[in-house]
């Protein structure tokens, strides 16, 4: 703000003062001879110029300076964060991919968890079924020799009486002899 108050107090006496009437063109040629003051007008205008540089150059040049130098920072900064962007977007890859294979390494770890498994159950399943067709047999032979008994029984005590078998004393002690020991 300082400089463009600066400016503008240098500017508007230097074209107030610049502009002349043109009344006064007799009084400067029976002055100067001449009709005109094209050349000293110039004369003035280069040494406004001269003083209106030195007065404002340095502070346009530290301005344009400092705006190169923002400009600059501020691609700079966005360059740093474009790399930035670039380096977490190549690390995030990395771990997708990693994190791809560890989720292939995880479905076939399940899978081979889960055959195993079903192989484990499967043969459980064999080895009771085994069991059970054991158990089967066995009561199966177990019910024919107490069905044979109950049979042999019904037909000894339908078909032979006490009166039928003759026993004697001694067939009967070796008979409880042999059912004791």
């Amino acid at each position: 703000m300082k400089k463009w108050t600066a400016l503008i107090l240098l500017v508007v006496p230097v074209l107030v003062l610049a502009s002349s009437g043109h009344a006064e063109e007799g009084r400067y040629f029976a002055q100067t001879g001449r009709e005109n003051d094209f050349i000293p007008r110039v004369v003035n205008f280069t040494i406004f110029a001269s003083l209106l540089y030195y007065l404002i150059s340095n502070p346009i040049k530290n301005f344009f300076k400092e705006r190169k130098e923002s400009i600059a920072a501020q691609l700079q900064e966005i360059e740093e964060k474009l790399q930035s962007a670039k380096h977490e977007e190549r690390e995030a890859k990395v771990r997708l991919e990693e994190s791809k294979k560890k989720a292939e390494q995880i479905i076939a770890d399940a899978k081979k968890e889960a055959k195993l498994l079903a192989e484990k159950i499967s043969q459980a399943n064999e080895n009771e079924l085994s069991i059970m067709k054991k158990q089967l047999e066995e009561k199966m032979a177990l019910e024919e020799r107490k069905s044979a008994r109950e049979v042999i029984e019904e037909v000894l005590s339908q078909n032979i009486s006490s009166d039928d078998i003759l026993i004697n004393e001694n067939k009967v002690v070796e008979i409880i002899s042999k059912k004791v020991a």
